[in-house]
């Protein structure tokens, strides 16, 4: 593919973007290497998972502790996000091939328990579909960018357009971190992002407001922003 084929080409080349996500990768790439290596087991990778559900969905308006969450016991929020987390590595292998199916996937794990049959996985409406295909084609398409920009794009696309009747932050957060492991940055998902974005909230919340509204400079400084959270991810993951 030629790069002026490349649809996120462009925000590759923005002042500060590669230096910022070469960065974050090298972040996650030390703490996974130097750190990780004989730490991990399944027993890690679970814990990064529950400990993301638990920060998705305080971030989606739950108000469990995560040792509520730990024992089984949290909300109907946290019930949601850790359901999505439990299947979130099996959807891996489906997020490459098919991604639209996995998306999907994604939102009916999250409405399983408060959404009718016919709204579970499906868009809201045409342009909430056509932005899920756009979705789909940016993952399935051949790209130069980083992995962890195609994580942060995905992230900002699913949590703004709120392509599902609902759930959209917890499918967005999930997805981010499944990008991270279909390709290859974290495939045991170690790191824990949703921890990042939990810690960094006002700045998290705000910048995604500028990707919705502020043109190239809002989306900008999106990336700006996920490339810290991807190097804070990592900083909080339990091999550290």
């Amino acid at each position: 593919m030629r790069r002026s084929e490349d649809p996120l080409a462009w925000l590759a080349s923005l002042e500060g973007v590669p230096s910022a996500f070469a960065a974050a990768r090298d972040g996650i790439d030390v703490v996974l290497r130097d750190r990780g290596l004989r730490r991990t087991s399944p027993e890690t990778t679970a814990e990064s998972l529950l400990r993301g559900a638990h920060a998705s969905a305080v971030l989606e308006g739950s108000t469990s502790s995560l040792a509520e969450v730990r024992e089984g016991a949290g909300d109907a929020v946290a019930a949601d996000a850790v359901r999505i987390s439990t299947s979130l590595l099996g959807l891996a292998p489906t997020l490459s091939r098919s991604p639209l199916q996995a998306l999907a996937r994604l939102h009916t794990l999250a409405g399983a328990g408060s959404l009718g049959e016919g709204e579970l996985g499906r868009p809201r409406d045409d342009a909430a579909a056509e932005r899920l295909q756009g979705i789909a084609r940016l993952l399935s398409s051949p790209s130069s960018v980083p992995a962890l920009l195609l994580a942060a794009v995905v992230h900002a696309d699913l949590a703004t357009s709120a392509p599902f009747a609902s759930h959209n932050g917890l499918v967005a957060r999930a997805a981010e971190r499944l990008v991270l492991v279909a390709r290859g940055v974290d495939e045991k998902s170690l790191t824990v992002p949703e921890v990042a974005h939990l810690a960094l909230r006002p700045a998290y919340e705000s910048n995604l407001r500028a990707y919705r509204d502020g043109g190239p400079n809002g989306v900008h400084a999106w990336l700006l922003y996920a490339a810290e959270a991807y190097a804070a991810g990592a900083e909080a993951s339990g091999l550290v």
